[in-house]
């Protein structure tokens, strides 16, 4: 009887594993649909500046969700290899990837900033697309929730 529980266990974090690889597409897609939609309106109006520091600032959010996803992806298969381990080491590579993409981020935005003068402001705006996709994904799951 315990192994009919725990394959039944087993089964449904199998489905738990492909709902979250569900909402992390549907956030790395929603961000850049939200940001990019965002840089046509702007763009529309008449503000290219603006709408390129959008599309610049929405592109950095979805690499960074991207670089998320991998650092932590890392951490995990890291960790379970270590098992049962006091004290499991996490190797220096692992933690400088989940670290550098912040400071490659904010060069990446310096850079742009300084030599093709595009809004400070806009870039911040656009890295704030990846938390409107965030919350658009939270609310679609809670609005239709999986069986």
């Amino acid at each position: 009887m315990e192994g009919v529980d725990q394959s039944t266990a087993g089964g449904n974090a199998a489905a738990d594993v492909a709902v979250f690889a569900r909402t992390e597409q549907r956030i790395a897609w929603l961000t850049l649909v939200l940001g990019g939609a965002t840089a046509i309106i702007v763009a529309l109006l008449r503000r290219r500046a603006w709408a390129a520091g959008l599309a610049i600032g929405t592109v950095l959010a979805w690499l960074n969700f991207r670089w998320l996803k991998r650092g932590l992806d890392a951490l995990v298969a890291v960790s379970t290899a270590q098992e049962g381990l006091a004290k499991p080491r996490i190797p220096f590579g692992t933690w400088f990837r989940l670290m550098f993409r912040y400071g490659l981020i904010a060069f990446c935005v310096y850079v742009i900033f300084e030599y093709l003068k595009v809004p400070l402001a806009s870039m911040v705006v656009g890295l704030c697309a990846l938390g409107a996709a965030t919350i658009a994904a939270s609310v679609y799951e809670i609005l239709r929730p999986t069986e």
